[in-house]
């Protein structure tokens, strides 16, 4: 055994090297610019974030330095195909020690014998702190593959990902609508379709299984959101119907039939609603509550028919109503933030920052299904003035829809599909202080072209986690497979 020691310390040694190597004599300089895989030139990101590792792609099988300097470290890390793999330690210290200040990363290549540098690129880096978690379902595109799916998590300071549930252990059924109150990850809603359907109920070691359909709902409850209280949470209930196309930019469409917007006590397992968020004249859908908790913001188009002939001329305004927690009682008038009827354009998923000071949608042609809309772009409300105006710094000419804000309100992650228009991934923007967005950057991996190559799903509805989600998944499928549930009342 003693014999293999020095064997097994050379072998640590030597993959050291490999990840992170010696100064090199750089001899001059390329007139080239390099192409990255993912694009983190010029990006701004979070002192707490995971190593930015990214391939140079015309370089691959060729010797490559990549040189990280700030203002008191550097790091020097060796390529393996074009990849560079960023030592976390290294990494973590340089930040820490450069926080406020931007980074030079310059990618050297042999010539001749000879190191040679490349146009150097720099990343900003600011103190605000990301929130250390996301959560998010995998899916394949389209929801046709029910055989795996599940609801992840993802440590962003390093590259762990573990599950929250995954659909195997109650035999492959649908699972969404994740929601956490306040970003809390001791608390938690999900759904579950098909086999064992009912709403997954998770605070702290409690579960309950929820039957939320009853006589006054068009549905069960779905698309959620929780009041800061923590003891509601607002719903919608839609009959949809899915449309697939072959010969559409646009490859799907989810439309609405009807649809409502309810609420939900916890403590008494009770709905209730108001007449003017459940009219038959208007599809009422994604609701949100401010910070305060004093108003409810939501979706709101006029339910044109017959569906699905005419569901290019829905068009879902964002609209505005007061709510008492003490009396659940709503105001007697719906404001409109965003008038559809004037613009025919349409609005979803409306998220405000955690201060009040901001509130963020999604804006397309039509309908509310904005994940498979190309023209999908991400625009900011000032809530102090009203002003609207396009996240440029963001956009693409592929869909930018689900978003969420980071704790600190300095931090967004949205679902792009500016890769290759088919699969969903998670960036990260800045939002400084004044409301403008920075260019946002990648979910990090270790390697990202073979991660992301062969990756066959996407990203779903990702949302910030102060922390790590403990439940007992197991405990959780065995009491949706047992329990009949709780059946819930409607408020007369």
């Amino acid at each position: 055994m003693k014999a293999f020691i020095p064997y097994i310390a050379y072998l640590l040694i030597s993959i050291s090297l490999v990840a992170c190597s010696h100064d090199i004599q750089i001899t001059g300089t390329l007139d080239e610019d390099p192409t990255i895989f993912p694009d983190y030139k010029e990006v701004t990101i979070p002192v707490n974030i995971a190593p930015l590792n990214f391939v140079v792609q015309e370089a691959k099988g060729q010797s490559l330095q990549l040189v990280i300097e700030g203002q008191q470290q550097k790091i020097n890390v060796t390529g393996d195909d074009g990849c560079f793999q960023i030592p976390q330690k290294a990494w973590k210290k340089l930040l820490e020690a450069e926080q406020g200040h931007d980074i030079k990363l310059t990618v050297c290549k042999k010539v001749n014998g000879e190191w040679k540098s490349m146009k150097p690129f720099s990343i900003s880096i600011v103190p605000d702190k990301v929130d250390k978690y996301i959560a998010y379902r995998l899916v394949a595109p389209g929801y046709i593959f029910w055989e795996k799916m599940g609801i992840y998590q993802r440590n962003l300071e390093n590259f762990d990902q573990t599950p929250i549930f995954e659909n195997k252990i109650t035999t492959y059924n649908c699972v969404n609508c994740h929601s956490f109150p306040n970003r809390n990850p001791e608390k938690m809603v999900f759904h579950m379709r098909a086999r064992h359907a009912g709403m997954v109920y998770l605070d702290h070691d409690k579960i309950e299984k929820l039957n939320t359909k009853t006589d006054q709902t068009i549905t069960p409850l779905v698309y959620p959101y929780w009041h800061p209280s923590e003891k509601y949470a607002a719903f919608s209930t839609n009959q949809t119907r899915l449309a697939v196309f072959t010969h559409n930019v646009n490859y799907m469409e989810v439309y609405d039939f009807e649809s409502d917007i309810e609420l939900y006590n916890f403590e008494k397992h009770e709905i209730f609603s108001s007449p003017l968020l459940s009219s038959k004249k208007a599809f009422e859908t994604f609701p949100t509550f401010s910070p305060d908790g004093k108003s409810l913001y939501f979706c709101s188009a006029d339910s044109v028919a017959p569906m699905p002939g005419s569901y290019l001329d829905t068009h879902y305004s964002l609209c505005r109503i007061d709510f008492d927690a003490e009396t659940e009682t709503f105001g007697d008038k719906v404001d409109t933030l965003y008038n559809a009827r004037e613009t025919k354009m349409s609005v979803s998923f409306p998220r405000i920052s955690p201060d009040g000071k901001y509130l963020v949608f999604t804006l397309h042609k039509y309908g509310n299904f904005s994940i498979w809309q190309k023209d999908a772009d991400l625009y900011m409300l000032n809530l102090a003035d009203n002003n609207i105006y396009p996240l440029k710094e963001i956009n693409t000419d592929q869909s930018e829809s689900y978003h969420s804000w980071s704790d600190n309100n300095r931090w967004m992650v949205f679902s792009s599909r500016r890769i290759d228009g088919l699969y969903t991934r998670p960036f990260f923007t800045y939002i400084d202080e004044n409301g403008k967005a920075h260019k946002p950057f990648m979910l990090p991996q270790k390697n990202p072209q073979q991660f992301y190559d062969n990756l066959l799903y996407s990203y779903n509805i990702p949302e910030f986690i102060k922390d790590k989600v403990t439940f007992d998944r197991h405990a959780i499928a065995k009491h949706m497979r047992e329990s009949d549930g709780i059946d819930v009342t409607y408020k007369k």
